[in-house]
C-alpha cells in the first residue's frame, strides 16, 4: 500500500492506494514543520488518520509538505512517519513546491507556481526544481498568498479603514475581540500565518465589492512584481498554479499574468489527484 500526501500549511490532502490501484482520499490538518514538531505530529495524525487505514500494511510513503525547505526540516515530518508506519519501507518527504510542478508540469518542464496559505515558485525540467525565487515567508513576503490578502484586510480592519460596510461584516463575521488580542494571537500564538490566511474567504464571499477585487488582484501584482518577473524569460512558459487562493481568483489572476506577457495554462485548487496520477504513471 502506498500514501501520498500533499501538506499545505493549513490542510493536508492524502490518497491511499492499493495494489489494485484503488484509491481512498482523506484529509487532516496541515504539518508545517516551521511551526510544529514530530511529537505533535504524531500526536495530531494518531488523532485523524481514519480508523480504516491499515497503518502496518503501508510500504511506501511520498510526502510533499510546506516548509520542508531542509533536510532537517524533511527529518521533523519523516520521524513522524516511521513512528506510525514502522512497516513502510520507502518514505519520502520533500518540499511542496516539487508537488506542484510534478501535478502541474508531469514530466514535462516549465513554470509551476502555488498560491494557498503561502506562496513558492519554480522552473522545472521534468525532474527537478532547477530555478526558485524565495518568497521569504509571510514576514517577509508570500506575495499574493491567503496570509498576505488576510494581512491587508487585517490591517485596514484594526486602522478602521475598511469601506462601504465591510468594518461592521468583517467584526460580525470574525468577533476577533480588541486590539490587544488580536496583536497576542498573531505574535504569541502558534500558526499566525494560518490565521492571517483565514481572513482570505473574506474578499471571496465580498468579492461584489470593489475594495475587496482590487486588494486581490495588487496581491497578485505583488507577487508577479516581487517573484515571477525576475524569473529569466519568464515570458517563455507558461503560468501554471496550485493552491485556493490561485483557484478562487483564477479570472483576477489570469488578468494578471496576461497583463505582464503570460499565457495561463492549468490553475488547480489541490495537486493530489495528479501527483497520484504522476507515481502510478511511469515515465
Amino acid at each position: 500500500m502506498i500514501l501520498i500526501a500533499d501538506g499545505g500549511s493549513t490542510k493536508c490532502s492524502w490518497c491511499q492506494l492499493d495494489d489494485a490501484n484503488q484509491r481512498v482520499y482523506f484529509n487532516t490538518e496541515g504539518y508545517n514543520p516551521d511551526f510544529i514538531d514530530t511529537p505533535g505530529i504524531v500526536r495530531s495524525l494518531d488523532q485523524n488518520l481514519p480508523d480504516t487505514l491499515p497503518r502496518g500494511e503501508v510500504r511506501e510513503i511520498h510526502f510533499y509538505g510546506a516548509g520542508v525547505s531542509s533536510p532537517a526540516k524533511a527529518a521533523i515530518i519523516s520521524n513522524a512517519l516511521k513512528q506510525l508506519f514502522p512497516n513502510a519501507q520507502t518514505i519520502e518527504v520533500t518540499e511542496d513546491l516539487l508537488a506542484a510542478a510534478r501535478a502541474l508540469l508531469g514530466r514535462g518542464p516549465g513554470f509551476a507556481a502555488i498560491l494557498g496559505t503561502g506562496t513558492n515558485s519554480c522552473l522545472y525540467d521534468g525532474k527537478k526544481i532547477t530555478y526558485n525565487v524565495d518568497s521569504l515567508g509571510y514576514f517577509l513576503g508570500d506575495e499574493g498568498s491567503g496570509s498576505f490578502i488576510g494581512k491587508r484586510l487585517l490591517r485596514d480592519y484594526l486602522r478602521g479603514l475598511l469601506p462601504d460596510g465591510l468594518q461592521d461584516a468583517f467584526r460580525e463575521t470574525y468577533q476577533l475581540g480588541e486590539r490587544n488580542d488580536i496583536l497576542d494571537r498573531l505574535y504569541n500564538q502558534p500558526l499566525p500565518n494560518r490565521f492571517l490566511a483565514s481572513f482570505a474567504k473574506f474578499t471571496y464571499d465580498h468579492n461584489n465589492v470593489s475594495y475587496c477585487r482590487e486588494i486581490v488582484r495588487q496581491g497578485f501584482e505583488a507577487f508577479f512584481q516581487n517573484i515571477v518577473l525576475h524569473y529569466p524569460r519568464y515570458q517563455d512558459y507558461s503560468f501554471n498554479c496550485i493552491g485556493s487562493v490561485g483557484y478562487n481568483f483564477r479570472d483576477a489572476l489570469t488578468q494578471v499574468a496576461n497583463s505582464h506577457g503570460m499565457q495561463v495554462g492549468k490553475i488547480i485548487r489541490s495537486p493530489i489527484d495528479d501527483l497520484v496520477e504522476y507515481h502510478v504513471t511511469k515515465d
